[in-house]
Parts: C-alpha cells; structure tokens; sequence
C-alpha cells in the first residue's frame, strides 16, 4: 500500500489527524496521540503503527516486519517494505492501532469527541475481533501441521 493509500485510510478514521514531526515523518492520532507513523523521506522502514501484544509477536516473526525503532516496548512495529502485509490486512492492523489508541484515552474525552455515538469502537472493535479470529485459525491450522 503506497503513502497516499495509507494517508487516505488513516484520516478515514474518526477523528484521525495528521502531521509532519522530526523533520520528514507523516504522523497520524487521535486526539493527539499516535497510532501511526509513516517516513516522507527514504528510511529503513516504510510505516510504523501499534498492535496487540498477540500481533506484535506474530507479526515479527514475519519477513519484512521488525520490532518498531525506539517503540518497540509499546508494542510497534515497522515494516521494511510497502508490501510487507497486503493491504486488506494492513487496513485492517490500522484500524487496530487507531482503536488501541482511542480506548486508551480517557473515558470523558472519548464522550467529547463523539458524542453519546461509540461508533468509532464499535466499527474498530469488530475489525479487531476478525481478526482475532484469523489469527486463532492459523495457529489452529499450524498446529494441525
């Protein structure tokens, strides 16, 4: 998934925003905090973004995939190439991030930004939740194997 795509995903999210920090590193949060990180310059890696503590170890064992520069004690990860997850899945671990990012923020401040509507984590909560169920269904398969 190139740069664009990625962007566009990402401010697809509710209260999604975006920005450049540290010189040349397009940045996207909720309310203030980031869920992912993608370099605008040539860089060993291509996009940051947070997963779960289940993800984050599957997804390291993965080629192309390294624990996250500088942020891999908060479960992130980086991928070194553009097509390191097709892009189905990657949408998919976006949506993650961004909801890992919005259920940590403060219950009063989640109201604020969207009102009585839980919509943002609902929708993230049942991308979640599929895939919980993917990854419960390969390992089931790998140790069939």
């Amino acid at each position: 998934m190139d740069i664009e795509k990625i962007r566009k995903h990402c401010l697809s999210l509710p209260h999604a925003t975006e920005n450049v920090q540290w010189g040349a590193d397009l940045v996207f949060k909720v309310d203030g905090k980031m869920f992912a990180v993608a370099p605008l310059e040539v860089a060993p890696v291509c996009l940051s973004f947070k997963c779960t503590p289940e993800n984050f170890a599957e997804l390291c064992e993965r080629p192309g995939i390294i624990p996250a520069p500088y942020m891999a004690r908060a479960q992130w990860v980086a991928l070194e190439s553009p097509n390191a997850i097709p892009d189905e899945e990657l949408r998919m671990l976006l949506g993650e991030s961004y909801w890992l990012v919005w259920e940590r923020l403060p219950k009063q401040r989640r109201k604020a930004l969207s009102g009585e509507s839980s919509e943002p984590v609902r929708a993230a909560s049942s991308a979640i939740k599929s895939r919980k169920t993917a990854a419960s269904k390969r390992t089931t398969e790998k140790k069939r194997s």
